[in-house]
Formats: C-alpha cells, sequence, structure tokens
C-alpha cells in the first residue's frame, strides 16, 4: 500500500465510523477485538496467577485507608474483594489509629447498586462545613466523568429525601449552607463551553427547582469552564467565581457589594489560594506587582485586605532555583506547608505568620529517593497535619504532626513484594538540545542492572507522562512491585519535559509547538539506559496513559528503533480531530489548535494517527482504552489500531465497557488491565507470545 499522509480534517478519515462510542458497527469491532485479546492471552495459566495476585494486592486489608480529614472525623473510601464498588466510612482519628478502626459505614455502593440497578462508581463528596452533617455525593454510571450529585445526611447515613439532586452531566456543586449551594450543570442550549463543561453557576434554593435557580455568574462559550467556590470559614466567609480561560489560564472574581464581580488584579496565567486573612499567588510567569518583579515559579503571600486596598508589598516564601521549584502547598489553621522538590526530591516547609515576617521550618525529609506528600490538614480545627511517605521500594507509612510538635507514625503499609536485593538510583539523559533529563531506575534482583544473559537480565519496563505541569515522584506500587520487580524486571520512571518536576519552565519548554522536546526528552532516556549497558532495544518496554498514552503513541512511530514493546492506555493519538472529541477543546492551551494552520503544521509532524506508516518496524503494541471514558474518547484508541491493523502491524487491543478515564471500575478490572499489560510486556520482550 502507498504512503499516505493522513492529515485531512477527518471528513475523509476511513475509520470515523469508530467514533461513534454506542453506535453497532463500532461496538461489533471492539468485542471482536476483545474477544481476541482475551483468547490469545488469557488462557494461559500464568495470565490468571498474575491477575489473582494484582488483585490480592489491591483488595489488601492492610493497605493504608486514604484519609481525608473533615471536622473530627477521617472519611475514607474503600474497596476490596468483599466491597468491590466500595464503601464511605469515616472514624474518628482515635479509631483511626488503632489496628483494626471501628468504622461507621456511610454508604455502601454496592448495595446501592443492587437496590438501584445502576452501575454506581465513587467520584467523591464535598461534607457541609462548619456543621459537618450534611454531604454533597458525586456518582458515576461506569466510571465516566459526567455524574450525578445527591445530597446524604451524615447523621441518618441515608440520601435526603426531596434533598438536592443534580442530573448526570459534569458537574460543579459547592455548598453555601445548608439550604444553598452553587450549580455548574448542564441546563441546556447555550449553558455549557465548547469544551463541554458549565458556562454559568446558578444559586439554587432549597425548596426550589433547579431549573428556575438564579444565574449568580456566567462566563463566556470559549472558556473551559466556569465555578464559583463558597468559603464558610467563619469571619471570613467569601464567595470566589472562577472562569477557566484556558487550561492554564483563569480570571477570579470576588463579589461587589452593588451584586457585580470585580476581577482579582493577578495574572490570569497565576494560581491563586484565599486562606482566612491571607492571599496566595502562585506564578507561572514573571510578575512586576509594585516596584517589585517576582520571578517565574515564585509563590508570594499577602493580607487580603491590603491586596485589595491596592497595596502590593508581596512576602516571597518560595523562590525557584535552577534545581529546585514548588509543587504544591496547605494551610492548617494558622501555618503554610509548601511542598517543594529539588531534583525530583520532595522537601516540606513550615511557614508561620508574626511580627518578624514568615518564620520556616523545614520537616524531616523522607531520606534517599523516597518522597512525602501532605495527606491531609484540618484547618478548621488546627495545626495539626497527615503525611505520606514512601518510595519505589518502601511501603507507605501515615505520619502525624502539629507544627509545633513532633512527627510520629499512624499506619505503616503492608510489603508487597521483597524489596531487599532492588536499588533505586537516579541518572540524568541528556536530550537532543543538551538539556539534563532527570529518571529513576528500580532495579529488580534477578536483572542485576546489567543487559547480560538470563530469562530477565536487563528487562526493564519504562513510564512517563511530560505534561499539565505533572510531576512524577517516587511512590511504591504493590501492583509493579508484585507483576514486573519481583519476576526480576528493572522500572524506569522519566521525568521529561512538559512535567512539572521543575516548575513553569519545564512544563512551557514543551508547550504546543516545543511538544516534541518531551518526545526526545523520553527517547534521550531510553538510549541513555541502552548506553550505560542496563537493558537494549529488544529488552525495553514502556507504557503511559492519558497524554502519557500520546507519547507512547509518539514513541511507536517517531522512535521504534528504542523500543521492543509499547503501551498505550486511554491514549490521546488523533491530533487532527482531538479538539473536537470530549474535552479536548479544553487541552488546545496544552497542544495547539488543529483548525489554526500554523499549528497543525507543528501538530501534524508528530501526531501518531496521522503518522502511521506502511513497511515501517514498529515494535508490538496494546492499546486499552473504555467505552465509559468520557474524557479522552475511546475513538483514538480505536482509530489508531485500525490503521496500524490496516499496514499489517502487530498491535492488540482491549476496550472496558466500564472504567471511565481509569479504564476501570472496581479492582477486579483493574487487576484485569494490569496484567494484560504487564504480561503483554513481558512476553513480547522475552519472546515466549
Amino acid at each position: 500500500m502507498a504512503e499516505q499522509d493522513h492529515d485531512a480534517a477527518g471528513d475523509d478519515d476511513p475509520y470515523l465510523w469508530l467514533e461513534d462510542v454506542h453506535g453497532d458497527a463500532a461496538l461489533d469491532w471492539v468485542r471482536a477485538s476483545n474477544a481476541a485479546t482475551t483468547a490469545a492471552w488469557t488462557d494461559d495459566p500464568g495470565f490468571g496467577m498474575l491477575r489473582d495476585r494484582i488483585k490480592q494486592v489491591l483488595d489488601s486489608a492492610e493497605k493504608i485507608p486514604d484519609p481525608t480529614w473533615r471536622g473530627e472525623y477521617l472519611y475514607n473510601f474503600w474497596q476490596d474483594a468483599d466491597h468491590p464498588r466500595g464503601v464511605w466510612r469515616r472514624a474518628t482519628f482515635a479509631q483511626y489509629r488503632a489496628a483494626q478502626p471501628d468504622w461507621e459505614i456511610l454508604l455502601d455502593l454496592d448495595e446501592l447498586a443492587r437496590v438501584e440497578g445502576e452501575s454506581w462508581v465513587w467520584k467523591g463528596a464535598q461534607v457541609l462545613r462548619p456543621a459537618y452533617d450534611r454531604a454533597l455525593i458525586t456518582l458515576s454510571r461506569g466510571g465516566s466523568d459526567a455524574a450525578v450529585v445527591r445530597e446524604f445526611d451524615l447523621t441518618t447515613r441515608a440520601f435526603v429525601p426531596d434533598g438536592f439532586v443534580v442530573p448526570q452531566a459534569k458537574s460543579s456543586v459547592c455548598w453555601i449552607d445548608v439550604d444553598h449551594i452553587y450549580v455548574g450543570t448542564d441546563f441546556g442550549e447555550g449553558t455549557l463551553t465548547t469544551s463541554g463543561y458549565p458556562r454559568t453557576v446558578r444559586r439554587w434554593r432549597r425548596g426550589t427547582a433547579l431549573a428556575d435557580a438564579p444565574v449568580a455568574f456566567a462566563g463566556e462559550t470559549d472558556d473551559v469552564t466556569v465555578s464559583v467556590i463558597h468559603d464558610p470559614t467563619p469571619g471570613y466567609e467569601r464567595d470566589l467565581a472562577v472562569r477557566r480561560t484556558e487550561f492554564f489560564r483563569s480570571r477570579t472574581y470576588l463579589p461587589r457589594g452593588d451584586g457585580e464581580w470585580e476581577p482579582l488584579d493577578v495574572p490570569d496565567d497565576a494560581e491563586i489560594d484565599l486562606h482566612r486573612q491571607w492571599l496566595l499567588i502562585e506564578l507561572r510567569s514573571p510578575w512586576q506587582a509594585g516596584d517589585v518583579t517576582h520571578p517565574a515559579g515564585a509563590v508570594l503571600v499577602t493580607p487580603v485586605d491590603e491586596f485589595l486596598a491596592g497595596k502590593r508589598e508581596l512576602t516571597t516564601v518560595f523562590a525557584p532555583t535552577e534545581h529546585t521549584a514548588f509543587s504544591y502547598h496547605a494551610w492548617t489553621r494558622n501555618h503554610l506547608l509548601l511542598v517543594t522538590l529539588t531534583d525530583v526530591r520532595s522537601e516540606i516547609t513550615v511557614l508561620t505568620p508574626g511580627d518578624d515576617g514568615w518564620q520556616r521550618r523545614t520537616l524531616p525529609d523522607a531520606g534517599g529517593f523516597d518522597h512525602t506528600d501532605i495527606a491531609d490538614t484540618e484547618p478548621d480545627l488546627g495545626d495539626e497535619f497527615l503525611l505520606d511517605t514512601s518510595g519505589f521500594t518502601r511501603p507507605p507509612t501515615l505520619l502525624h504532626g502539629s507544627v509545633d510538635g513532633p512527627v510520629r507514625p499512624v499506619k505503616t503499609g503492608p510489603a508487597f513484594f521483597d524489596a531487599d536485593a532492588m536499588t533505586v538510583r537516579q541518572f540524568f539523559a541528556v536530550s537532543d538540545d543538551g538539556t539534563e533529563v532527570p529518571y529513576f531506575l528500580v532495579t529488580g534482583a534477578e536483572s542485576a542492572g546489567s543487559a547480560g544473559s538470563g530469562s530477565a537480565a536487563g528487562l526493564t519496563l519504562m513510564t512517563g507522562y511530560g505534561g499539565f505541569e505533572i510531576s512524577w515522584t517516587p511512590a511504591y506500587s504493590g501492583v509493579i512491585g508484585t507483576g514486573w520487580l519481583a519476576r526480576g524486571g528493572s522500572f524506569v520512571v522519566a521525568n521529561i519535559r512538559g512535567g512539572g518536576e521543575y516548575g513553569p519552565r519545564w512544563h512551557t519548554a514543551a508547550l504546543r509547538g516545543e511538544r516534541p522536546r518531551a518526545y526526545e526528552d523520553f527517547a534521550a532516556v531510553a538510549t541513555d539506559l541502552v548506553a550505560r549497558g542496563l537493558t537494549t532495544p529488544d529488552r525495553l518496554g514502556c507504557y503511559g496513559g492519558s497524554n502519557g498514552g500520546l507519547l507512547m503513541g509518539v514513541m511507536l512511530t517517531r522512535y521504534p528503533e528504542l523500543f521492543g514493546a509499547v503501551v498505550g492506555q486511554v491514549p490521546l493519538l488523533d491530533m487532527r480531530r482531538y479538539h473536537k472529541l470530549l474535552a479536548g477543546a479544553s487541552w488546545m492551551a496544552e497542544y495547539g489548535d488543529p483548525d489554526d494552520p500554523d499549528d497543525w503544521a507543528f501538530l501534524r509532524e508528530y501526531s501518531p494517527y496521522q503518522n502511521v506508516r506502511p513497511a515501517r518496524a514498529y515494535p508490538p503494541s496494546l492499546f486499552l482504552t473504555s467505552t465509559r471514558d468520557d474524557r479522552v474518547h475511546p475513538g483514538h484508541a480505536r482509530k489508531m489500531v485500525a490503521r496500524l491493523r490496516e499496514y499489517g502491524y502487530d498491535v492488540t487491543y482491549h476496550e472496558n465497557i466500564e472504567g471511565g478515564h481509569s479504564a476501570a471500575a472496581d479492582n477486579g478490572q483493574a487487576a484485569f488491565k494490569w496484567a494484560l499489560l504487564l504480561e503483554f510486556v513481558r512476553r513480547t520482550l522475552t519472546g515466549q507470545r
């Protein structure tokens, strides 16, 4: 077949019919593909054993229950073998500390699904402050982003009769008080943005019809989304309206006395946070405020009232360096916690305001290449915090502390694999333009860090993301540990540009027309692994999801000689039509506008779907997605697989009906997905297919 340049707007796309998510022809194609994959990969006893081991990890009763701190309770959503859909539960801190906490079960999703005949998937809850007696629970059918919101009584542990209910949509909700909420949802024609998110927000009063609720704030059709937030902190009650004009640009408004909204005078690419009397500003670009120019990546704090009065005497609580970047923050009642990264190693600083400025105290670090995150705080109550520390080979530990006191362990998670003989190292690869790109290498026992002989020697699985300012830091994975490292493989996390590992500059270096820098970085890491004698291309596999799935598509079509197997999960692949599919329009600030000829000129150079070519030495590939994914359209993966098959390439496909953007709605589905991914890579790299 002659080589083609598949870059038309889509009208002549022979696989456009696969974008019809629930169309009969498309679903017949999906079912046939799933059947072929199941027959080829799951009949082997090794697959079933691996799937069962992974499910045991996911279902383990010894895992640390992730806490969400609200009032006197720690809330937790929990899934295991007895509760595949999960239970929402809570315990006091004293109860939580016990080896076997006395949990109060608030909602059993398995029972709810049975009674209501719906495949409910948990999407979170907002607890009413400061009473903590009601919640707005978000439930999704099958895991999609579009979800239903229902009011729940935490005292009676039941949904409120005739309470607040928002029908299925991509909604935003926020408590105002027990009788009022802000709702942004699909109110019909003209009420959604081009990205499919709410354009208007209404103030809904209990006992009235949602359709009759008055509009509190409205944005523009070309905005990404619009929301209104109410802060009920006693003495600091306030409303904020936010227009997310692009993915990384927004305008924040405060109400004026005349009922209108006044924009906050900060750069539109900055992120802001208001806590009690303080305004925090995180800069993405340089900003001159008064006589001072603050650098990109800086974090500034100032009293809200002084800022609104026009004063611009801002305190810099963090300034970036070449190797150090701000990651995120959290507040206690009276203190600010900053998490920063130095060459992808975390540090947490406690900042305390006083007459002499902000005093600093650095919390003890995790040591080595382990990483510490802020699990949660409860700023309504005081200055305590919860920390979560883990590493590639170190199971997580949950710690409790207070700003002026010690930090002590509360719970330690189980070790799902023997890590005694494993090592964690950090290297730096040199990308095409000379940029040093960090990556972590975890070496399993058998592989011994070399590409020598043996069934697992040099067997390496590599991953990365490289987008949307998301940083990939060390973390413990019982799935990767059990299913890959413990079987002798090595594992690599590449901290490529496009992420946030070195702050805004690391992200913008791979933005829009510079996107190929991220792909060059990933290829540079793969090349560096081979140059160090740690693996060979035929023993190196890679996987990534979402934007990382786009990364995998580029590796397959642009750098096929570097890998022996490629896996893309819920991937973005057709950059000619991505902005027309589901939430794709919201990502144009990241990638570019395909309808702009100048943007398409650089997008077409790497768009995987348009760059599949015949008679190339592509390694075997696997694509995984979900019919219920209403964020990244399953048509991306479907069409990519169809085109690869058209040219006779070795490609495997599986589409889970449920799961949404995670491609799994429960632990059983997640175990199947991970077993398929790991077995595909292992068998492909070892020639055991």
